[in-house]
């Protein structure tokens, strides 16, 4: 229960208190600062509190968004100020000087929110009203003011997300969010819409893994149908202002879940078909190139987070480019954002085979992140621009070095022995050299030396242009270890153990991601020492396919996923359930 305090003498003819109450508030009256401060003191702590000057008038849309976003503790609009259960003791001591100041007089709510010592989220309206009238003739023009806007479809039009693909934008959203409006009407939850996206992608998984044609194409009409209602969820998070810490991290890993148990579909489909096609390393390549992606996405992101100085000229070209209107469209489309990717996946699937599909995906994947990559890398080259010790330490988090490349790192002293993108470069080629070597124990080599030039490459702060590249190859360089070892095995089931494997390891990646955009910093160090980090790992599956035989390097490879998948879950799970864990609300989506 949350409540409102309608401060001021009542206005005639005034809807204000029966729109707060369709919003959810207990309404409340004061006459003057004091009794408001009486009153606020009179709400149990654990509950919002809105203050509304009586002489409100504006769209019951403009309230909402002001008074009942879960995200921000503080928040105001003219004539209205919110506090959640944080926000509350600002509020207090802002009302108590106002009551010092006057306490018999009228309260001005917004000068009440100019003497907040807090941060106050103020929501962007647009052409919705809201407003303090002085007098009969400003309020009569306000109200005019508010008839002639459609409140609702200010609200639908709010629910898509202003930057999205063409796809999307054009087939998805101009129907999905009237979807999202009925959905939130019958008092469904975004949690609820999101669950039965991830449901309907694990079915259409499981009719590709029929490897019948009228499979295939069941599996390509109820992946775009999962995509509709995974744009349904946000838009009814943004519709009816529903957002959870649960719902975040949910939207956050359900679209990876879902489009990686689809890849593991087609390729089940693939090897049950009448060719017996084995595609089972392109769905992990597949997979690998498409994590590798929003791994250069994400380290991009944090390494500029909030660099000084930001400027390039290549961002400035960029800028010109979004001022033309088709370049828009064929700059986002180009990247296969997650709408083009899956109607690509869905219409190939549907129309040709599991093959012909991952080669596909596997090229315009290749293509969008060369494009995207060399883009940055020349943002980065041509910008002028500090790195902070936040960046470097969310890099160096993303980077998820174990315990090895720890004991490299302090044994060798915090200075580097060189860049750190050299040494990360070198250590990554010594191991690629070494997998594709002949003898047996090459790799083991090759991955001792590729974790000590971990160690060394995060010695020291990174902070250099292109030091956001030393995760991504990371990434790719654990990712294709496992991938190449399995292939060697050459024994049937091993590459979907390695599917399995790097599947829960990517999970641990994106987990890690989310606490840092949540600014809750990386996982727990126990969880990563347990995990062995991404160079402990990349040693230990080489070191199990020399010791062992195929089959069992397959069973171990097995068994290892099983158990990282288990501990990464586990604590994932208890960090993003309990009270203490971020909200947090990607509107952008990684390509």
């Amino acid at each position: 229960m949350s409540t409102a305090i309608v401060t001021g003498p009542p206005v005639p003819g005034s809807s204000l208190e029966s729109d707060l109450r369709a919003l959810g508030f207990e309404v409340r009256a004061a006459s003057d600062t004091a009794g408001t401060e009486a009153l606020l003191a009179a709400v149990p702590a654990d509950r919002r509190v809105a203050v509304v000057d009586a002489r409100f008038v504006g769209h019951v849309h403009a309230l909402r968004l002001g008074l009942t976003d879960p995200r921000f503790p503080l928040a105001a609009i003219p004539g209205a100020v919110t506090a959640q259960p944080a926000g509350r003791p600002a509020l207090s001591r802002a009302l108590a000087r106002e009551a010092a100041a006057g306490g018999s007089t009228d309260l001005a709510v917004d000068h009440l929110v100019t003497a907040l010592d807090a941060d106050v989220h103020r929501p962007e309206l647009g052409s919705l009203v809201a407003a303090v009238p002085a007098d009969p003739q400003a309020r009569n023009e306000a109200r005019q003011a508010v008839a002639a806007v459609d409140d609702e479809a200010v609200r639908l039009k709010s629910a898509v997300k202003s930057r999205d693909g063409f796809f999307t934008t054009f087939f998805i959203s101009p129907y999905s969010r009237y979807l999202a409006r009925w959905c939130a009407r019958r008092g469904l939850t975004p949690n609820q819409v999101t669950t039965a996206s991830l449901l309907t992608a694990l079915i259409a998984a499981s009719c590709a893994a029929t490897g019948t044609r009228i499979g295939f194409v069941a599996a390509g009409a109820l992946l775009i149908c999962s995509f509709v209602l995974d744009c349904t969820d946000g838009q009814l998070a943004r519709y009816s202002l529903q957002y959870s810490t649960l719902g975040a991290w949910l939207d956050a890993t359900f679209d990876r879940a879902k489009e990686y148990a689809y890849y593991a579909g087609l390729a089940l489909g693939a090897a049950r078909g009448g060719g017996h096609d084995d595609v089972w390393a392109l769905a992990l390549g597949a997979m690998i190139l498409q994590t590798c992606r929003h791994v250069v996405d994400f380290s991009f992101n944090e390494a500029n987070h909030d660099a000084t100085a930001n400027t390039s000229p290549t961002a400035a070209l960029s800028g010109r480019l979004d001022s033309v209107g088709w370049t828009v469209w064929v700059r986002r489309m180009i990247v296969l954002p997650i709408g083009e990717r899956w109607a690509l996946i869905a219409v190939l699937t549907a129309a040709t085979t599991p093959r012909i599909t991952f080669c596909v995906l596997l090229a315009g994947c290749a293509f969008a992140a060369t494009y995207t990559t060399a883009g940055r890398v020349l943002r980065s080259l041509t910008r002028k621009a500090r790195r902070t010790d936040r960046a470097a330490r969310a890099l160096a988090d993303l980077a998820d070095n174990g315990p090895l490349a720890g004991s490299v790192s302090r044994v060798g002293g915090r200075t580097p022995l060189g860049h750190p993108l050299v040494l990360a470069l070198a250590g990554v080629a010594v191991l690629t050299g070494s997998l594709l070597a002949g003898p047996t124990w090459a790799p083991v080599a090759g991955a001792l030396v590729y974790a000590a030039a971990s160690g060394r490459a995060l010695a020291g702060p990174l902070k250099g242009a292109l030091d956001w590249l030393v995760p991504p190859l990371f990434r790719a360089a654990e990712y294709g270890t496992v991938l190449v070892l399995a292939s060697k095995a050459g024994v049937n089931g091993a590459l979907p153990a390695a599917f399995g494997l790097v599947a829960a390891v990517a999970y641990h990646h994106y987990d890690t991601v989310y606490r840092i955009r949540g600014d809750a910093g990386a996982p727990p160090a126990w969880l990563v020492r347990a995990i062995g980090g991404q160079e402990g790992r990349t040693l230990l599956v080489t070191v199990l396919a020399a010791v062992l035989t195929a089959a069992q390097f397959k069973v171990a490879l097995t068994v290892l996923a099983v158990a990282v998948a288990g501990l990464v879950l586990v604590e994932s799970i208890r960090f993003w359930v309990s009270a203490g864990a971020p909200a947090v609300h990607d509107e952008g989506e990684p390509a």
